[in-house]
């Protein structure tokens, strides 16, 4: 009793360690998502999904990404946003074609597999039957171009769902009887129990009693097969270990006294694993004990920060009175007053950062020219602006893009040569992903501060040549609004920033 519990609780250890391996696999976007549709949060998960589906693919993991895919398809239809649904659905189809053109076809097969037949899914939950079959035949033939025996076996398990919903009954039967006994012999028993289940409740559901009582039949004479198949698999396996023991101890030692030294040593090894185990089991008390510590600490570091925040903000609301009554002419007084403004206004938007921002649907090419004609009338002759704005609608907080857009088409102007071009654009880049580019032909950013641009306080500066908090500022509004705002490593004609705005 005591080796078989030491087992036992061996095997779950191990368990544990292989389902944190496969979670450590997945991105921290697509672990998000997981976390999210656990709890219920659909919208939140399938925007998480979408955005992992897009990192996937950018990096090169395309297959990672399909599943990712797929998984927010799920949800829109879930929800009955069949349209959206199929967008996504259409969009990853291209996405495979495109980011893996020297692929296999087998491999593409087998992706383009996972997108069928969620498409199939949607035409099976809107009851159209003709639409159901035809993308079980497309299924089919990527099936067979694919060389997983799991989608094969899944094919068939779909072909029984659709016929034990739509009908022909004799053909369900003819493919669940080919399919239980390939997933049967194959230990998949859980896949075999859940068609059982949804016969048997389309039974009930067209009042079909013999359909009913045939299935239940079915299903208890099924149970018992596989029950006894476990019970063998079971048997087999104890006898085999046993006679595998029995076995060593007699090629060792036949003599009584060898033996009862075996077990000793036995025993001793069994006391030393409970030991080790046991060990271990303090040791994990202890980090899960300091874990918990860490997170009251970082949660108390945040608070702390917040205080930080709320106090630098109070300094500077106290300083502005006294500002306003110096003479605002003397570039030190005025430098010293907008860097009061830019730490109260970076200060609010880090304490208020949980807070949604309204948004509202926008013309994209006269809000884009407007905007441009507010720098315009402050640029130096000679630059060429120009703006490029599809004629489209989009959902924005104009507050906070306006701020942001103004800001860097002032900063590009200044730092743009005469005959130089400064220009902006908004693009549409996925479903719910639009981009707005701010691009200039002047000297770039190096490499080495791309990243430093965007952090506040890095080094003493002249406020008279500036406080360098616009762009935190910028970054921190982009941020509010569930975007970001960046640097174009790949554009080398001068400097490009790259605002990131989600529907």
């Amino acid at each position: 009793m005591n080796k078989t519990v030491f087992f036992l609780l061996l095997s779950l250890l191990l368990g544990c360690v292989t389902i944190n391996a496969q979670e450590a696999k997945k991105s921290e976007l697509e672990q998000r998502a997981d976390a999210e549709k656990q709890k219920g949060s659909l919208i939140s998960a399938r925007y998480s999904y979408i955005r992992a589906y897009e990192d996937y693919v950018r990096k090169g993991q395309t297959r990672k990404g399909v599943e990712s895919g797929v998984k927010a398809v799920a949800l829109y239809y879930r929800e009955n946003l069949y349209q959206e649904a199929f967008d996504l659905a259409r969009n990853i189809d291209q996405t495979i074609e495109a980011a893996d053109k020297q692929a296999a076809s087998a491999v593409k097969a087998s992706m383009h597999y996972l997108v069928s037949k969620e498409r199939m899914q949607m035409y099976l939950k809107m009851r159209r039957a003709a639409s159901t079959m035809d993308h079980l035949n497309i299924m089919e033939r990527y099936a067979n171009l694919s060389s997983e025996e799991e989608i094969k076996n899944d094919l068939l398990y779909n072909k029984a769902i659709y016929y034990y919903t739509f009908g022909p009954q004799e053909k369900g039967n003819a493919v669940f009887k080919e399919m239980a006994s390939k997933l049967t012999a194959s230990k998949e028993y859980d896949k075999v129990d859940e068609v059982y289940k949804t016969l048997i409740a389309n039974g009930r559901r067209s009042n079909n009693a013999s359909l009913v009582a045939q299935s239940y039949r079915s299903y208890m004479q099924w149970k018992d097969s596989v029950s006894a198949l476990k019970l063998a698999d079971e048997t087999g396996a104890l006898k085999q270990r046993i006679a595998e023991n029995e076995a060593s101890i007699a090629e060792k030692d036949s003599k009584l006294s060898t033996r009862a030294w075996v077990i000793g040593g036995l025993g001793v090894l069994v006391g030393i694993l409970a030991a080790a185990l046991a060990v271990g089991a303090f040791v994990m008390l202890r980090f899960i004990m300091l874990t918990r510590k860490q997170k009251n600490t970082i949660k108390q570091v945040n608070e702390n920060n917040a205080l930080k925040a709320q106090f630098i903000s109070n300094i500077a609301s106290q300083l502005e009175p006294t500002l306003r009554k110096l003479d605002q002419k003397l570039p030190e007084v005025k430098a010293l007053t907008g860097f009061t403004e830019h730490i109260q206004t970076l200060s609010e938007l880090e304490c208020n950062s949980e807070e949604a921002v309204e948004k509202e649907d926008t013309k994209m090419p006269p809000y884009c020219e407007g905007v441009m004609d507010e720098v315009r009338k402050k640029a130096k002759s000679g630059i060429n602006l120009t703006v490029n704005a599809p004629n489209m609608s989009a959902k924005i907080n104009k507050e906070y893009v306006s701020h942001i857009l103004t800001y860097l088409l002032n900063n590009a102007i200044e730092f743009t040569p005469e005959g130089g071009t400064v220009s902006l654009e908004f693009k549409k880049r996925g479903v719910n992903k639009y981009q707005f580019l701010v691009s200039d032909s002047g000297p770039g950013i190096p490499e080495e501060k791309r990243e430093d641009v965007f952090k506040p306080f890095l080094e003493v500066r002249d406020l008279t040549q500036g406080d360098g908090l616009g762009l935190p500022i910028c970054r921190q509004m982009a941020m509010k609004m569930g975007g970001d705002l960046s640097i174009d490593p790949s554009f080398n004609k001068g400097a490009r920033f790259v605002l990131d705005l989600y529907a």
